[in-house]
């Protein structure tokens, strides 16, 4: 059996490979992909396979995935350009007959709000149209993502957030990147959609509590409008583009898109998920 991982340069996918391993998978049989060489060495000293893969070159992906039995699409980080990106994968997967295609997508992409599903809507109906049999882990909010806005508030002793009473049931990438090696490493997951999230939803002043916890000093959250958060965020020096995205998933956090917990993930990785102050210390 062959299982290419592609995106194993980035945190999810050299975890997915970590995780791969640790449930029994030979290093042998994974081929991990990514557009530097460089930044695989450490998963091809350790007796997993390497290739450049590049979601816009199609021959990287057409080679890597040569007798491939199992990929896992890891998404794209190029927002905007992902769903060409991902047609490129799902095509090469076709064209080498592979028997099962495992994809990190995002929470209710096919019907969510959220300002990130659509391109991982169209993916996911990409993949149904290409006859492959797939598991769609729909991943919801990484932990991770907060280490910036940890470092700004110990740089300014504030939380700046748009979100209201909006709830985040985050988990760690090490949490979702387990259920990726489940799901292959196990029989039975094959058509199968997985709502994944932390097993616990938090709000802007427990995540604010949590700073300080980890900090040792005051946290003040500071709750503004979309529309104040916009203006600080440029006054800042954000051109437009970016501000307006980070406001748009305050509001869809405030929405509570980003808030469900539905006990997939700690079923399927067998123990419940990385706590959020845990989760925040391991990523600094």
């Amino acid at each position: 059996m062959t299982i290419v991982v592609t995106g194993a340069t980035g945190h999810l996918g050299k975890s997915i490979v970590e995780h791969l391993v640790a449930r029994g998978v030979a290093p042998a049989d994974i081929v991990a992909g990514g557009r530097s060489t460089e930044k695989l060495q450490a998963l091809a000293d350790s007796g997993v396979r390497t290739a450049v893969i590049d979601y816009i070159r199609p021959d990287t992906l057409t080679e890597a995935l040569t007798d491939a039995d199992t990929l896992i699409l890891v998404s794209g980080s190029e927002v905007g350009q992902r769903v060409e990106q991902h047609r490129n994968a799902i095509d090469a997967a076709v064209a080498a007959g592979v028997k099962h295609l495992v994809y990190t997508s995002a929470p209710k992409a096919d019907t969510s709000e959220l300002v990130l599903a659509p391109e991982h809507k169209a993916t996911e109906e990409l993949i149904r149209a290409s006859g492959i049999p797939a598991t769609i882990l729909r991943n919801g909010w990484y932990t991770e993502n907060y280490v910036g806005a940890l470092q700004q508030a110990d740089a300014t002793g504030v939380l700046l957030t748009s979100a209201g009473g909006g709830l985040v049931s985050s988990a760690s990438r090490t949490d979702y990147a387990e259920a990726a090696a489940v799901v292959v490493a196990e029989d039975g997951h094959a058509g199968s959609v997985y709502e994944l999230s932390g097993d616990v939803a938090w709000n802007q002043q427990q995540l604010a509590d949590t700073f300080a916890e980890i900090l040792g000093k005051p946290v003040e959250l500071k709750s503004v409008s979309s529309e104040e958060h916009l203006a600080i965020l440029k006054d800042a020096g954000l051109d437009e583009g970016t501000a307006g995205f980070v406001v748009a998933l305050d509001a869809n956090t405030r929405d509570g898109l980003l808030g469900e917990t539905s006990g997939d993930l700690s079923r399927l990785i067998g123990h419940p998920t990385t706590p959020l102050i845990d989760g925040l210390r391991a990523a600094l």
